[in-house]
């Protein structure tokens, strides 16, 4: 942290409110989501009252902001977040021939995940039904793929968008060589 402990004391509950705002979150929301009572809540954003680490971590949880950038100070909304390459994590174990770099945030899990697909020739990414009503769209960059959802199957090659149910069996199979491509997962 590169303020002072009084500084910080003196803007967290500023910036809790704001991140709460953002969110669009009341502060009873805000009580639900992070286990923290909404009169404490209340105390912290009004400077009253001084949360613990542990109330702190479950609010910042709750509003989806970074506890150490709360902290430290900077808004959301001058930061830009760098995931270098190397760091990317990436699932080498699904599939035949598939590498699934994670583009998304933790955070996102479940809601709107990124991927990037690199798939060899040959290669095939058979996935089981998500939730109800998830969805894929399916940007490829290079190379041609055979998408199937359920019983229906399309090719699609470089520069083409697939967009299909993801809540049924699906697969994607490389066709004619390597594939490089971006997934975006729906409600999974």
């Amino acid at each position: 942290m590169t303020e002072n402990p009084d500084t910080i004391l003196t803007q967290l509950p500023a910036r809790l409110k704001e991140a709460r705002r953002t969110q669009g979150l009341s502060l009873d929301g805000v009580a639900k989501l992070s286990g923290v009572s909404r009169s404490m809540v209340s105390q912290i954003e009004r400077g009253e009252s001084s949360p613990t680490i542990a109330t702190l971590w479950n609010l910042t949880r709750a509003l989806q902001v970074d506890f150490a950038g709360l902290l430290d100070g900077a808004s959301g909304l001058a930061q830009i977040e760098t995931l270098r390459a190397a760091d990317v994590p990436s699932i080498d174990n699904l599939g035949s021939g598939c590498r699934i770099r994670i583009l998304s945030p933790p955070e996102e899990a479940g809601k709107h995940e990124v991927y990037e697909l690199l798939i060899a020739q040959g290669g095939k990414l058979e996935s089981k039904p998500h939730t109800r009503g998830a969805r894929e769209h399916l940007s490829i960059v290079e190379g041609t793929v055979d998408v199937t959802s359920a019983d229906a199957t399309s090719r699609v090659t470089a520069g083409d968008t697939a967009r299909y149910a993801a809540d049924v069996a699906h697969s994607i199979a490389a066709v004619d060589g390597p594939v490089r491509a971006f997934l975006v997962v729906q409600d999974a």
